[in-house]
Formats: C-alpha cells, structure tokens, sequence
C-alpha cells in the first residue's frame, strides 16, 4: 500500500467496530487474503455491497441504482497514480472492492476479485511503528454522494 503504508510498519487494527456497523468506502482495512486465508493483507476499500464498480481509462466509476460518479481519491493518491484495468464488477450483499493505493503493483480486488465481508478482519487505526511516521489513520472526506 505505499506510499501510505511500507513493508515493516507497525498497525494498531480495530477489531470491534465491524461488529457494530459496516465497513465504509475510503476505510483501509486489513483481511484475509481470499485465496489464502493463512495471508493478511491491507486494502482501501473503495466499492461496497450493493454497488457496480468500473474501472477505465484510469478512472474508478461506482454507480448506485440509476446514478454514476468518479471516486475522488486526491486525498489518499497523488495526481501521477494511474488506476490501470478495464473491468465491471457488480458487488453482492457483503461483497466489498478492494484496491491498494500502490495502483501499479497492488494485488487487489482487479487481479483476484471481491473480497467476502467474513474476511475482514479490521480496520487500520493507528500506525505506531517507525516513531517518525507514526499517524492515526483517517478515512477520506468524500463529497456526499461517494
């Protein structure tokens, strides 16, 4: 997930609050791996159940019902991050859409599909280790209809 998170960082995950509501678009979040469940691994996460995620021309489109919008993802990605694809994937009752802010090299939900709801494990809270880097971690402020 770089630039946002490094091999080595130490993560502080909250394991309750999924218990008590559900996962929001912008979260970064960490899961088992579908396809290995001994693997963990760090996401954002960008489309929710119920949602037909697009990806083209280096845009992420969510449409809902009858309406569409492109993601803003400037307050977690710079201006130079192409989000490569050309996909269509519609998300089921707890079915998310994962993708890493390192776009170029992210294994994410464009390589190995959605992730299932029961595979969370938590949402990242607080990075702790290096000192230097050391943040709580906030979801984005998406304009209203995000």
């Amino acid at each position: 997930m770089e630039p946002n998170f490094e091999d080595g960082d130490y993560l502080i995950i909250d394991e309750i609050s999924y218990r008590l509501r559900d996962p929001a678009r912008g979260e970064v979040v960490v899961f088992k791996y579908p396809n290995d469940p001994s693997q963990r691994y760090i996401k954002r996460i960008i489309g929710l159940p119920g949602e037909t995620i697009e990806i083209g021309d280096g845009k992420v489109v969510i449409y809902k019902e009858d309406s569409g919008m492109v993601l803003d993802e400037s307050d977690y990605l710079s201006s130079s991050v192409f989000t490569s694809g050309s996909m269509q994937v519609v998300l089921a009752e707890n079915e998310y859409f994962v993708l890493g802010d390192n776009r170029a090299v992210s294994a994410d939900s464009r390589r190995w599909g959605v992730l299932p709801r029961e595979n969370l494990i938590g949402k990242t809270w607080v990075k702790a280790w290096p000192v230097s880097a050391s943040a709580k971690i906030e979801t984005p402020a998406y304009s209203p209809s995000q």
